[in-house]
């Protein structure tokens, strides 16, 4: 086991595929100079054919992916920020999601789309958008968001096993942070969520740099003799809601922390679920914790104002309480 950078983990992930099964290529904006580094030095070993810098056309490269992952190739699609999949909606919605169903199950779209997620490095509005709640609610698109290296490299490694298009959403503010990464192949099945910290009195469930969050909320809690689980659900779709809904059976309570905005966002799914199908156990009205309901500022100062804060957490758990 080895400690690793988010970034690191992405790299070894891409390249240990990309070796394991020669149908495996990556296809990108700048994917040989690895904007982010995690698609770095991937062209030296795997040369033209397997590692594609494309034009800055997200629309079509998107596309050139669906093609290539029905007729039999395993296409990992980079094209960097999150809010950058906004210019190729048609492609993954219309085509890549729905080629399985509309084709009978005949074809399938094997394709990773991967991209950087939500902000906390003050990349301004077109950069910085939590975008992950979009895809969410897509049909037959699978959406992934892991809180730290050795899930992303894990995590990773599955979706482009899996024979369905995914959405792979790296946290921003995550790439540079180091965790121990086990050794040999990896793996971190798709839908299987993870308890992060136990706790008797309130379950939260947070995703991607929420997580972090969450957990330090609850130290600063135990302080206070307050016990909190923290549940990440790694893939948000689908999600491991009955981890969640047995969590919320024992503790009574629930917190849902997540970076996008508070309309339709993955906390009010998770939040509605668990009022759903959970009510009788509940001592306390559900909270949510998501970002606030404006444009991603540049300025750093109100860029941590928007996402949410360990300060927020922490009163969100003493309201239920």
């Amino acid at each position: 086991m080895a400690k690793k950078t988010y970034v690191a983990a992405i790299k070894d992930a891409l390249a240990e595929e990309m070796r394991r099964d020669s149908t495996v290529f990556l296809m990108g904006e700048d994917v040989r100079l690895g904007v982010f580094a995690g698609t770095r030095g991937l062209h030296a070993e795997f040369g033209d054919a397997r590692v594609i810098d494309t034009p800055i056309s997200e629309l079509g490269v998107a596309g050139a992916g669906v093609g290539a992952a029905v007729t039999g190739l395993r296409p990992i699609v980079d094209l960097m920020f999150g809010t950058f999949l906004y210019l190729a909606l048609d492609q993954i919605v219309q085509q890549a999601a729905s080629a399985r169903y509309m084709f009978g199950g005949q074809a399938k779209a094997p394709i990773v789309y991967m991209v950087q997620n939500g902000g906390g490095i003050s990349a301004g509005a077109h950069h910085s958008q939590a975008v992950h709640p979009i895809f969410m609610n897509v049909p037959l698109l699978k959406v992934v968001m892991p809180s730290n290296a050795a899930d992303a490299k894990g995590l990773l490694k599955a979706a482009i096993r899996d024979d369905n298009p995914v959405i792979f959403l790296s946290p921003l503010s995550l790439t540079g942070s180091r965790a121990d990464i086990p050794d040999g192949d990896h793996f971190v099945p798709l839908g299987k969520g993870e308890i992060k910290r136990n706790g008797r009195d309130v379950t939260i469930c947070a995703a991607g740099a929420m997580v972090q969050k969450s957990l330090l909320a609850a130290e600063i809690l135990a302080k206070d003799g307050i016990e909190v689980e923290v549940i990440d659900p790694r893939t948000l779709k689908p999600w491991d809601e009955e981890m969640v809904l047995e969590s919320v059976a024992r503790t009574g309570r629930f917190v849902a922390v997540d970076e996008s905005k508070p309309i339709c966002g993955a906390a009010s799914e998770w939040a509605a679920t668990v009022s759903e199908k959970a009510f009788s156990f509940l001592k306390a009205a559900p909270q949510r914790v998501s970002g606030k309901d404006v444009a991603s500022p540049f300025s750093p100062i109100l860029e941590s104002a928007v996402i949410p804060s360990v300060d927020e957490v922490v009163a969100a758990v003493k309201r239920v309480m």
